[in-house]
């Protein structure tokens, strides 16, 4: 069953949705120097941090998540008294920074803050329920996937499927253990790529079903046509081309499509030594009967890795380019690595072609993988 997209909104470090579009169409990076911890002390000086507040709130992601998920239903139209409307929010982290924190003086926490229910319902009261679903980096591609089961089972009318993170003291501590020196700026499927930064921020998109008439009054922005997964459990961070290839194979499974049929691949490509060359290898792989193959983007080199948001903000872009937007090229990318060079990357300009179906891919620590088929609207 077909579910559409009513509802859609994103907020990283260059502000809201319609911001972020314009930044990735200008090819420009959101990296600048790090705030609210000691960038000394961890190896790492740089990230993509949403602008809020000069004092670091407290639940940052949270107020991020509840804007994202306010604005998304407001476009779908959606009557919250009368509809059932449940959320399903994905994270890497939940509230870590605020766990971080909790030395510092006057600094309170309670655990139910950890996940995003109280979060969600500040805005949404009336939703029957709110699920917070722990998944890596895939964790908003879960997300969705969830949503899309939830309407099958039709346990709700509409499901709001969400996804939030923002940067927190022990992943910056993580990948300035793994780098050589500090990287000054994520660079997806360059040959010279020096490692992953940091970004934040949070995604929520709407969805409803196809098959009975509509619960909300907006506009049908686009189609989830189907979610793959896979956890392969390979190793605790080095993704594995099978996991990988499964979830493709399963996503265009699930949405009845062909590698023929896919004219735009959104990639996960965090700029790290093993995702981006492995990704492009089972790209290679699964397009291999599909020439030219669909063009290929990713927008990591602008907003950063935004960890459990990821998936859902790539989603966003994808829904731009179904509806005549072009393609931003990749933020970052001079020159390709060998493995991507048999890739479409969309380099150095927008990209404008024609799109009717669209790939987001998503990969997470562990072999958590998500990838998202998505559709136009018509």
């Amino acid at each position: 069953m077909t579910k559409l997209i009513t509802g859609v909104e994103i907020r990283t470090c260059f502000g809201e949705s319609e911001a972020t579009f314009e930044a990735l169409a200008e090819g420009r990076s959101g990296a600048g120097e790090l705030r609210h911890v000691d960038s000394g002390r961890l190896g790492v000086n740089r990230g993509y941090h949403v602008e809020d507040a000069p004092d670091e709130a407290l639940l940052r992601a949270s107020e991020w998540l509840s804007d994202c998920v306010a604005s998304a239903v407001a476009q779908s139209g959606i009557d919250v008294m009368r509809a059932r409307v449940a959320v399903v929010v994905g994270t890497g982290l939940r509230e870590l920074r605020a766990v971080e924190r909790l030395d510092e003086p006057g600094i309170t926490l309670r655990t139910a803050q950890l996940h995003f229910t109280e979060a969600v319902r500040q805005v949404l009261p009336d939703a029957t329920e709110v699920i917070t679903v722990c998944n890596a980096c895939s964790a908003s591609g879960h997300a969705l996937a969830l949503a899309c089961d939830m309407l099958d089972l039709d346990e709700a009318d509409a499901v709001v499927a969400a996804g939030c993170d923002a940067m927190t003291e022990s992943m910056l501590a993580m990948i300035g253990r793994v780098s050589d020196e500090p990287t000054d700026q994520l660079r997806p499927f360059d040959d010279e790529r020096m490692g992953v930064l940091l970004g934040e921020g949070a995604a929520a998109v709407v969805l409803e079903r196809g098959d009975r008439p509509r619960t909300g009054r907006g506009p049908v922005l686009g189609k989830v046509l189907g979610v793959g997964l896979s956890c392969d459990a390979f190793h605790e961070t080095a993704p594995q081309p099978v996991g990988i290839a499964r979830a493709m194979r399963d996503a265009h499974e699930r949405a009845a499509v062909t590698p023929g049929d896919v004219d735009l691949v959104v990639a996960h490509a965090t700029g790290t030594a093993l995702n981006d060359p492995t990704e492009a290898r089972v790209l290679s792989e699964v397009f291999a009967t599909a020439a030219p193959g669909p063009v290929v983007t990713g927008i990591k080199g602008s907003t950063g890795h935004t960890s459990g948001s990821a998936a859902l903000m790539s989603v966003a872009v994808a829904l731009q380019a179904l509806a005549g937007r072009p393609v931003p090229a990749i933020t970052g990318l001079r020159r390709p690595l060998p493995e991507a060079e048999p890739l479409r990357l969309v380099i150095g300009a927008p990209a404008t072609v024609p799109v009717r179906v669209a790939q987001v891919n998503a990969f997470g620590f562990g072999g958590v993988n998500a990838v998202c088929m998505i559709g136009g609207a018509s």
